[in-house]
């Protein structure tokens, strides 16, 4: 449910920055995801839809984008990229690490129609 909170805030902000900007509509959202955040991109796209109805965005094309997730041991050091499941270090086998990205979730840019 935390997706329909996190889809009203795109919306609003999507809206600020369209009127800000004077534009007749907005034609795309581009989102950046990183791989261990939580969010479901179905759920914001069915929010979406009905959220957008009868704004400056309504129509508009949400692109989601996602970002591997990356670690570091802080044990050795090592920098490492998950290619899945949460795993130790593999140079160390440390399970002390650190998220480095890959839990993010947020609006990059606005397309709009001027």
């Amino acid at each position: 449910m935390h997706e329909l909170s996190v889809t009203q805030s795109l919306l609003d902000l999507s809206m600020r920055h369209a009127q800000e900007a004077r534009a007749r509509r907005v034609t795309g959202l581009n989102l950046v995801v990183g791989a261990l955040s939580s969010f479901v991109d179905d759920s914001i796209l069915f929010y979406w839809e009905i959220i957008s109805r009868g704004t400056l965005c309504e129509g508009s094309q949400l692109k989601f984008h996602r970002i591997p997730a990356e670690l570091v041991c802080l044990n050795c050091g090592k920098s490492y990229r998950l290619d899945g499941e949460l795993m130790p270090c593999p140079d160390c086998q440390s399970g002390e690490v650190k998220v480095t990205s890959g839990d993010d979730f947020r609006l990059d840019s606005i397309d709009i129609e001027p």
